[in-house]
């Protein structure tokens, strides 16, 4: 991983475990907001509120098959996804990937089970008495997303502004 000081005031570039530990505390937690950056076919950006998971190192978000959101990952994966967390601003770009494993499903759905979501798996996609209002209707896919270049923003002690950029794998 390669780190690059961005803040302008002399600060200390932020280590990349203050970004992983405040995801870790802060996901999948319904008030921590997470939104997901795409591109239309037309080429105008779209945004989306997302509940992101983390399980095993790695970030996973769903999306239903109809909404704009997938649509553009089905055409473009490549996205953003930006997040407030404890004393951090977040910014991740990369790509998305739709998963299809069964088994990989099945702990995602525990995930978000255990975060508070009710997701259940049903072969490979999620079902759920309820979602996001802009879901759409289940069933809903499963995507992972993988970083290639972070972006962290202190609020709070130590302050500092920080680029990480990922080897290959994120």
């Amino acid at each position: 991983m390669e780190t690059t000081n961005l803040d302008i005031y002399g600060a200390a570039p932020l280590p990349w475990s203050r970004a992983r530990d405040a995801m870790e505390a802060g996901l999948p937690r319904m008030e921590t907001p997470v939104f997901l950056g795409t591109t239309k076919p037309d080429g105008r950006p779209h945004s989306a509120g997302v509940g992101l998971l983390r399980l095993d190192e790695e970030i996973y978000f769903t999306s239903g098959p109809g909404t704009r959101k997938a649509r553009n990952l089905a055409a473009n994966p490549a996205c953003t996804l930006s997040m407030r967390l404890e004393g951090l601003d977040l910014v991740l770009e990369g790509t998305a990937e739709r998963i299809e494993d069964p088994e990989l499903v099945r702990r995602v759905a525990e995930g978000y089970a255990a975060g508070g979501w009710p997701a259940e798996a049903d072969g490979a996609a999620l079902t759920a008495p309820f979602s996001a209002p802009s879901a759409g209707p289940p069933p809903w896919h499963v995507y992972r997303f993988s970083p290639d270049v972070a972006f962290g923003v202190a609020s709070a002690e130590p302050h500092g502004a920080t680029r990480w950029t990922f080897g290959e794998g994120g």
